[in-house]
């Protein structure tokens, strides 16, 4: 079955204004701080979906568009400020940046309390110590989806296609955390089918098309596919979704799955880091 995830965030979002609704009600505005440093084409499109979401949701959204000559040092001056402005709730940094710029070193800069893409190594930190901490969006909405669909994750084998710190590693940490047996698979995995034919719970994203077909996948499975690939004018995921739909219990679609999630847990985020001020 293709996972509806359009009606989960549809009724998340519905969640999400009333509470943002409350906060004001309190005399907290949330307000989240967008810095763009980059000249991706994709990422100008993630930016603006951002701050689309934000207008509906009632979320104060300020952006930092930096032209090319912007140093590593100038960046992280605007964070600092950022980071001793009590107005504001949660700073993202768009990635990726410019390639002259030191991602690393201005990713640690932010205050990890205001992380809300849940980058700053002391929130990975605590994600790897099962301990409350900001959650990187797409790994979070990927437990989102599985928790709207009442999916009991514990004791459950799950495979994770996919090491990025972006995806990978965070959500192996948060589905171990949530009790499951965990297999985390690369690049470098021999036989990658001997793998994800076991799984219970299949999370791929690798960026390569349809490099999960039906026969890698076990019956009743459920898949969630990160994967955004372009072919021949069309995105399609890293699973061949025609061919698994009728195996897999539920599988999420390309596009118009976990995507939509990423950038409402963003907002969710900032959200949580608000109310802390109550």
């Amino acid at each position: 079955m293709i996972v509806d995830v359009k009606n989960i965030v549809k009724v998340r979002k519905q969640k999400l204004k009333e509470k943002v609704e409350y906060l004001k009600a309190n005399g907290i505005n949330p307000k989240l701080v967008v810095i763009f440093a980059s000249d991706d084409p994709a990422s100008e499109i993630y930016v603006s979906k951002k701050r689309n979401m934000c207008s509906e949701i009632g979320i104060e959204e300020e952006e930092f568009l930096l032209d090319s000559n912007v140093t590593t040092d100038e960046i992280i001056s605007i964070i600092n400020k950022l980071n001793k402005d009590s107005s504001v709730h949660g700073i993202l940094v768009q990635l990726p940046l410019y390639k002259h710029l030191n991602e690393n070193k201005i990713l640690e800069s932010i205050n990890p309390d205001k992380d809300v893409d849940g980058l700053h190594p002391l929130n990975l930190g605590r994600l790897l110590s099962n301990k409350e901490g900001l959650v990187s969006c797409t790994p979070r909405g990927i437990i989102t989806i599985l928790d709207e669909l009442g999916i009991d994750i514990n004791g459950k084998n799950a495979v994770v296609v996919g090491r990025s710190v972006l995806v990978g590693k965070p959500i192996a940490h948060l589905l171990l955390n949530r009790g499951a047996t965990i297999t985390l698979c690369h690049s470098k995995t021999t036989n990658l089918k001997q793998h994800t034919e076991k799984a219970d719970i299949l999370v791929v994203a690798v960026g390569k098309a349809k490099i999960i077909t039906a026969d890698m996948v076990k019956e009743g499975a459920i898949v969630i596919d990160v994967g955004i690939n372009r072919i021949e004018g069309k995105i399609v995921g890293d699973v061949d979704t025609e061919a698994v739909r009728d195996i897999a219990k539920y599988i999420t679609p390309v596009p118009g799955g976990v995507g939509l999630t990423t950038v409402l847990s963003l907002l969710e985020n900032v959200t949580e880091v608000a109310s802390k001020k109550i």
